[in-house]
């Protein structure tokens, strides 16, 4: 299956085959109903649904067949993937083709429609069925914009029931109505105040379009409506009878709008060359974005935050058609289906996993989780904290070809465009050198000397002034020096001095600011010392009064213990006078 990666969450396959459950509008068996995809493919569609899992036994009982491995398992949870899937708008497309518009006498609506009414016209409504290319992407609580691609296509239904006035009589009079003539004259797509496409008259378009610009929209489906009757009016004067005919007509313009941000991605990126050749990337877009190709062949790539599912839009699970004297609610013959973009717990990630990029740094805004906003059958991996949006991916690679640097977006389709490099956009990392010592020392304390110069320059290198160069984005991360669990940085001379009391082996390490943030950038160096007391005369004094201290209660108790063994011990010279 294209783009798949089963990263799911099995939660669910153990369950007994007696656990069964249906919701409106459950999708159709993938084997059933293709609309131009594989089996494996279709049975990707459906994250709304409601997981409730039997098992291929219980399946083959019910319904005398059996089933694929992926068909089984997303039966029970939900199937993510790496980057926009293309099913979404296959099956759309497709089952589009099952919409059936009513008759002059019915008209056919979502139960959200948005419904009109004329003098002849009654239930008149235009509503997008789906738009696409599309993302709608998961930001946080508040925020769940419908991304559109600039080049897509919108289709809908647009549907009515004219009313034919009854025929009455009296006196001599005798009005009889009859239906003329009726249909949809034009059809327009619009965003905000202009119309970017037009169609001929159809109860089920399918409009191209093509946007202009970028950022929030409203994009809308316009239709009119055009009824014409025939009034024929007869009045008997005896010899003979009077006939009118006459066409009243009548117009009604419907819509449906619906808002969206239209995504059209440029994207900058930032360069660095290594002291051993490896070369950085960073990419920055202000807006999600899927990931980035460093290489013409694409196996050598880096994702953000961002995964995907697919799901049915729930407003079209029914319809309801309606005539003259009566409604009723039906089953709909077509369900589209959208993409939907969420921040992943799996989080930013760079293929291959082994010997591909080192990614160096994430950046973005911090968002709230937007769980509230997935819905309770959608069964995915998705942060449940705060995250970061990684709106900038900075990586480390062996190799990169820039002219094959392709960044994709959260939209299928839609990749950006790369905008040329700045002029300080380029960096040529330095090596640092990072030397300590120990400059005072005594029984207690040791005062650490680190010292942090250019190693090509022998310049000092400064950390406590404000970053030069260009920053990508919010507030630049300024370099710092850790060691004996603190940070630590460096005056203008280049040194920063440490005082510590504990004895042991200790190691400073240079953590340089980004390289995107900074001219000259550097990479990281190490350094260590070893600091002991007793590598002091005054701590080997301090030693010996210390043992000396310790050990005076043991030589006062042997000193009074032998004391006291002479005045006990006999008196020999008494034994010699026997």
């Amino acid at each position: 299956m294209p783009q798949q990666e089963f990263a799911v969450l099995w939660v669910v396959l153990f369950v007994t085959s007696g656990i069964t459950g249906t919701v409106a509008a459950d999708p159709p068996r993938p084997d059933t109903e293709g609309n131009g995809l594989s089996e494996n493919e279709s049975a990707t569609l459906w994250s709304r649904d409601a997981d409730n899992y039997i098992s291929q036994e219980a399946y083959r009982d019910r319904y005398g067949e059996s089933r694929s491995a992926l068909h089984q398992l997303a039966n029970g949870t939900d199937i993510t993937f790496k980057r926009p899937p293309d099913t979404a708008a296959t099956w759309t497309r497709n089952d589009f083709e099952d919409l059936d518009a009513g008759s002059a006498n019915t008209s056919v609506h979502p139960p959200n429609a948005s419904l009109e009414d004329g003098r002849f016209i009654a239930d008149a409504h235009a509503t997008v069925f789906a738009v696409q290319p599309s993302t709608r992407a998961h930001l946080e609580p508040s925020e769940t914009p419908l991304y559109v691609a600039p080049n897509g296509t919108v289709r809908g239904l647009v549907d009515y029931r004219v009313r034919v006035p009854n025929g009455s009589s009296e006196g001599n009079t005798t009005v009889d109505w009859s239906l003329a003539d009726h249909g949809i004259e034009e059809i327009r797509i619009r965003t905000d105040n202009t119309t970017v496409a037009t169609t001929n008259g159809s109860q089920t378009p399918s409009i191209d379009y093509r946007l202009a610009g970028d950022g929030e929209a409203t994009l809308s489906i316009e239709a009119e409506i055009q009824v014409r009757l025939n009034k024929t009016v007869r009045i008997d004067r005896g010899n003979e009878t009077e006939v009118n005919i006459t066409y009243p007509t009548e117009e009604l313009t419907v819509s449906d709008e619906l808002a969206v941000e239209i995504y059209d991605l440029s994207a900058y990126p930032y360069y660095a060359e290594y002291p051993n050749g490896d070369t950085g990337v960073a990419v920055y877009q202000s807006r999600p974005w899927q990931g980035y190709t460093l290489t013409e062949a694409g196996t050598t790539s880096v994702r953000g935050v961002w995964r995907f599912y697919t799901a049915r839009d729930t407003d079209w699970d029914t319809l309801v058609r309606t005539n003259r004297t009566a409604s009723s609610t039906v089953e709909s013959d077509a369900l589209p289906v959208y993409v939907h973009a969420y921040p992943s717990r799996i989080g930013p990630r760079a293929e291959p996993v082994r010997g591909g990029p080192e990614i160096v740094e994430t950046w973005g805004i911090e968002r709230s989780s937007p769980t509230a906003t997935i819905g309770e059958n959608v069964h995915i991996e998705e942060v449940t904290d705060a995250y970061n949006t990684t709106y900038g991916v900075a990586v480390r690679a062996e190799t990169v070809d820039r002219d094959a640097l392709q960044v994709a977006g959260i939209v299928r389709g839609v990749n950006a465009s790369i905008e040329e490099p700045q002029a300080d956009s380029e960096r040529q990392l330095r090596r640092s050198h990072l030397s300590i010592e120990v400059i005072e020392q005594n029984e207690s304390h040791a005062t650490l000397r680190l010292e942090l110069r250019d190693r090509q320059t022998g310049e000092p290198i400064t950390l406590n002034e404000s970053p030069r160069g260009y920053p990508i984005i919010g507030d630049s991360r300024r370099g710092y020096i850790t060691i004996a669990d603190r940070r630590v940085e460096t005056n203008r001379s280049g040194v920063a001095i440490v005082t510590i009391d504990q004895p042991g082996i200790y190691t400073a390490r240079y953590q340089p600011g980004s390289w995107r943030d900074h001219d000259p950038a550097y990479v990281g160096e190490t350094a260590t010392v070893r600091w002991h007391p007793l590598r002091t005369i005054e701590g080997w004094f301090a030693l010996l009064f210390e043992i000396g201290w310790q050990l005076l209660p043991f030589i006062v108790m042997f000193y009074a213990g032998t004391r006291l063994l002479r005045l006990l011990a006999p008196d020999d010279s008494f034994d010699n006078k026997l």
